[in-house]
């Protein structure tokens, strides 16, 4: 798991100095926590940041209802779902 440096920055700031905390953003790949009368209010990421963590999220999605299958006896052989997860990276790959 990644470490990250807490930043937090007050909503005027993000105001007033948006274009510093985007490149801040972007640029240390951290998040950056903005509050609003001294309460946390909204996280900022940059994009990369963002799609990495739907998509991680997408996976754990997948992995649980793959568990939810198995513990329900919603099988398939081994060597078709490997045809299935090969072509699916394929896919993946081309794009």
């Amino acid at each position: 798991m990644t470490a990250y440096q807490t930043n937090i920055r007050p909503s005027s700031d993000l105001r007033n100095h948006y274009a510093e905390i985007a490149r801040q953003a972007r640029e240390n790949r951290q998040p950056i926590h903005i509050t609003v009368n001294g309460r946390g209010d909204t996280v900022l990421l940059c994009e990369e940041d963002y799609a990495a963590l739907i998509a991680e999220r997408k996976l754990w999605e997948a992995l649980n209802a793959a568990e939810q299958d198995v513990k329900n006896g919603r099988v398939a052989p081994l060597e078709e779902t490997d045809q299935k997860i090969q072509q699916m990276l394929d896919n993946w790959r081309a794009k």
